[in-house]
């Protein structure tokens, strides 16, 4: 197995879209290795081989242990890993952009750097939202309202849907176990839908801390794309799993919430969404097996990097 100084990065011709990765694989009480370019869970029951450049994001459960050239491999193929503690809620993400290009942090930069646009695009998240409502004209304090009103809606409605009795939403920090199941649920929901999303942001290029509805929080436009899909992704899957009660209600929600993020093609919708609210059209895209760096001219315009430029004008 070659070493890292010895391996050559992979082109972003060579790795798989993050639209056509698995949404998510849980593992606990294993250790991942690497074998050559795929990695290995080995337990009591034996090794396991999973494909590197198929996984969306790999969650890490208790009693975890992951190698140096396995966590390697995984950033090569822009996997986000993320290690969540006991039923779930504990979290601590990473990744590499699958893109060579900045065109899409470029984008995102530029519209958050706008107090109008940085508006803007937080009105067209609350449209893809709740797309009988909009949202043109409401100033934050009435979008936020209105995200109140509907999600209190959801529970509602989820709640005569499945027959899971719901009084109110209650999260209790480092007590996962203190609400009732529907409660669980929907924060083991929430936990795996802000890893999936922090592995679409950062396989995309874009800032996970430049948010357009959250501020001032390293994963604010995480929770903005993880939110898009909460009531009609993960409030759902949370209820479906709270029909059973609380006994394992974390792995049932993981499970119910990966049934409906494939069924809808989720990671394809999520990158669609985030090049549409970013109004990118993709002309800066690397498609070349080589990296495209250049310098900033005058009038946005791009010179060629890697030379030395004292001989195109004159200026002093």
């Amino acid at each position: 197995m070659p070493t890292i100084s010895q391996r050559k990065a992979s082109t972003p011709r060579e790795l798989n879209r993050i639209g056509d990765r698995m949404s998510f694989i849980y593992l606990e009480r294993c250790t991942v290795h690497r074998a050559d370019n795929a990695i290995t869970a080995e337990d009591a029951d034996g090794v396991t081989h999973i494909p590197s450049a198929t996984i969306g994001v790999l969650l890490l459960g208790p009693g975890t242990r992951i190698t140096h050239q396995a966590m390697s491999v995984l950033g090569e193929c822009g996997a986000g890993v993320v290690w969540v503690g006991e039923h779930g809620v504990r979290y601590y993400a990473g990744g590499r952009a699958l893109t060579r290009s900045s065109g899409l942090v470029e984008a995102q930069a530029t519209l958050w750097a706008n107090r109008r646009t940085r508006l803007e695009v937080a009105r067209e998240m609350y449209r893809l939202r709740f797309p009988d409502v909009d949202p043109a004209g409401r100033t934050r304090q009435q979008l936020l309202s209105a995200e109140g009103h509907r999600l209190r809606d959801c529970y509602r409605r989820e709640s005569a849907r499945t027959g899971v009795p719901w009084h109110r939403r209650e999260y209790h920090p480092g007590d996962f176990t203190a609400g009732d199941a529907p409660n669980q649920g929907i924060t083991a929901a929430a936990q795996c839908m802000y890893g999936i999303a922090h592995a679409v942001v950062v396989a995309l290029g874009c800032s996970p801390g430049l948010g357009f509805v959250h501020s001032g929080h390293e994963r604010s436009f995480v929770y903005d794309i993880a939110d898009l899909y909460k009531t009609d992704v993960a409030i759902p899957a949370a209820f479906d799993a709270a029909i059973e009660g609380t006994d394992d209600i974390g792995a049932r929600t993981r499970r119910a919430l990966r049934d409906r993020i494939n069924k809808g093609r989720l990671l394809d919708r999520c990158v669609q969404d985030i090049k549409t609210l970013l109004r990118y059209d993709g002309t800066r895209d690397t498609s070349a097996s080589e990296d495209r760096v250049t310098v900033q001219g005058d009038r946005d315009s791009h010179w060629e990097a890697g030379r030395n430029h004292a001989d195109d004008e004159i200026i002093w």
